[in-house]
């Protein structure tokens, strides 16, 4: 059985850093493709990360390029979301995912986690 666990969210003041850890079990974690998504109170679900499997390949939303980091480290089997120079529209649950097959910013993944929520203080 899969599991995805999040943490590390909680509250934080806009131009603060926060970090987020996906914790996986039950899956090949170097053969998993992990996707970072949140959701904010009214609003869909959006990608905001995603690594290849090795790390090689990272991709972001517009919204968070040069102020997010998403990485890896396999022989942990968690996957990790650096969060740097929040801003209040940052404000969301935050969600791991994780696949076999390289969705990329896709919400197409196979795996999810059960959110943690981030909530950025002005």
């Amino acid at each position: 059985q899969v599991q995805l666990v999040e943490s590390g969210g909680g509250l934080v003041q806009a131009g603060g850093s926060l970090t987020l850890s996906c914790e996986a079990s039950g899956l090949t974690f170097s053969n998993a493709y992990i996707g970072w998504f949140r959701q904010a109170p009214g609003k869909e679900r959006e990608p905001v990360a995603a690594i290849s499997r090795s790390g090689g390949s990272l991709y972001y939303a517009d919204s968070v390029k040069g102020r997010f980091t998403i990485s890896r480290d396999n022989s942990k089997n968690t996957g990790y979301l650096q969060m740097n120079s929040p801003r209040p529209e940052d404000t969301a649950v935050y969600y791991c995912a994780a696949d076999p097959r390289p969705w990329g910013l896709s919400m197409r993944y196979l795996y999810w986690g059960q959110g943690t929520q981030v909530t950025v203080s002005s």
